[in-house]
């Protein structure tokens, strides 16, 4: 499913308890905080047993199904019989990720508390179990990144009790323990306590009721996608300080290109070439002059990244956003960069997007354009610096200085804007980057061949 991923949730079961199944058939249907997906049968057989329901949260590496499949292989497995063997299916996990057994001891490890036991120092019950459950039990990465955004300590996130496989703390299970933690006061200990953490923490608000006699209003529920992208801009606006950078562009001799090219390259790759790919292609192009754009931060950490994968923000028929990812776009020719867009773009507004194609990005690339907008301010794509946004191409008037003077012409004018983390990027960098963007694209070759 991709590091990033670490739980998914089960929306619809494709086959049933005792269907048969061939090698690679869809078995069910799983959506994560990224794209929706088929999880295929890697063996074929029969299915035995559901070990989820729909709409479960199963974490990255648990069993969901029981498949029954017979034959040579079945046979090696089990010596000296002729029965059936049972192989489960999961949601993969990268190897970098797994967590494994030592093949070099079988024993169990200590726990804090036996170790201390062993040195005569005296624990108390909760003490105890804090230990244990923190040198024990597992927790995912997003479970982690949010118990540290939101202050919980080790000690408090063991005692949250957990509803995925083996007790696991799932992302819903600290969301709901954070929501309870700011309950009123009378929940606390004491009225002192009660008034340190509500002077810290502000009441939660209470519904407001749209029950009114004309029912002019209507309440509509977010659906799964938009929960996500909710909580994901809500999160970044959290994490990043944004500060923003506007340019303006004169792509005249871009367009005029464009223009002439396009109908020869319908007929050559059988598909149109937008303008995505060639924005694109220039932020390829001056990433590789600032390389400190692309960066992530983590804690005190700056992550500089080798390569250069952008995000390009889809609008889905749904109303909802998804970012499907171009990997190692300065590789790519700009036929090649076309090529993609065209396909994730097309693939993304099918639900035939894989998880893989959401994955990796460290730059994002927006183009507001499309929907008649000279220029916007973005949210940042957490865990990435900087999202860039281009409005649309519009016919002004412009001064142009030239050999016998200056001179006002019709040019084709665009605002390019960007928003960063002002954590890592000052002001400074992002205007360079920002402006040597506009510099790919004003200085277009007219001549260029594909």
């Amino acid at each position: 499913m991709g590091e990033s991923v670490s739980e998914a949730t089960l929306t619809k079961w494709v086959k049933q308890v005792g269907d048969s199944i061939e090698e690679d058939d869809a078995i069910v249907e799983i959506a994560t905080d990224k794209v929706d997906s088929d999880v295929p049968s890697p063996v074929a057989g029969v299915l035995k047993e559901h070990l989820f329901g729909e709409n479960d949260v199963v974490q990255v590496g648990e069993a969901i199904a029981l498949i029954e499949i017979e034959g040579e292989q079945a046979d090696l497995d089990v010596e000296e019989s002729d029965v059936k063997s049972t192989e489960s299916t999961a949601i993969d996990q990268p190897p970098a990720t797994r967590i494994v057994e030592s093949p070099e001891s079988n024993q169990e490890i200590p726990g804090t508390a036996e170790l201390a036991q062993a040195a005569g120092t005296p624990q108390t019950e909760d003490e105890t179990s804090a230990s244990l459950s923190s040198s024990i039990r597992f927790y995912s990465p997003l479970v982690r990144n949010i118990a540290q955004q939101e202050g919980v300590s080790q000690q408090e996130l063991d005692r949250i009790a957990g509803t995925g496989g083996e007790g696991r703390v799932t992302k819903d299970d600290i969301l709901n323990y954070l929501q309870n933690r700011a309950q009123p006061q009378s929940q606390l200990k004491s009225s002192e306590t009660s008034e340190a953490v509500s002077a810290a923490r502000p009441a939660p608000v209470a519904p407001v009721s749209t029950a009114g006699a004309d029912h002019s209003e209507e309440i509509i529920e977010m659906d799964r996608m938009r929960r996500l992208i909710a909580d994901h801009m809500s999160q970044s606006v959290k994490t990043s300080p944004h500060v923003f950078s506007v340019v303006e562009a004169d792509v005249t001799n871009l367009v005029n290109w464009r223009n002439r090219i396009k109908a020869d390259y319908q007929k050559k790759e059988g598909e149109n070439i937008t303008y995505t790919p060639l924005f694109i292609e220039a932020v390829s192009k001056a990433i590789r002059d600032f390389p400190m754009i692309n960066v992530s931060v983590d804690g005190y950490n700056i992550i500089k990244k080798r390569s250069i994968n952008i995000g390009m923000a889809t609008a889905l028929p749904s109303g909802n956003l998804i970012v499907p990812v171009i990997k190692n776009v300065d590789q790519l020719s700009l036929t090649g960069i076309s090529r993609s867009v065209n396909d994730l773009a097309k693939r993304a507004r099918s639900g035939a997007l894989k998880p893989d194609d959401t994955q990796g990005g460290t730059f994002t690339f927006t183009n507001i354009g499309a929907f008649g907008n000279i220029f916007g301010m973005p949210i940042i794509n957490q865990p990435q610096a900087a999202i860039m946004a281009v409005g649309t191409i519009k016919k002004k008037p412009a001064v142009l200085e030239t050999e016998q003077g200056d001179v006002i012409a019709i040019r084709h004018m665009m605002y390019i804007s960007m928003s960063y983390d002002h954590r890592v990027i000052d002001g400074a960098l992002g205007g360079q980057f920002i402006r040597r963007v506009a510099d790919y694209l004003e200085n277009w070759n007219k001549d260029r061949t594909l």
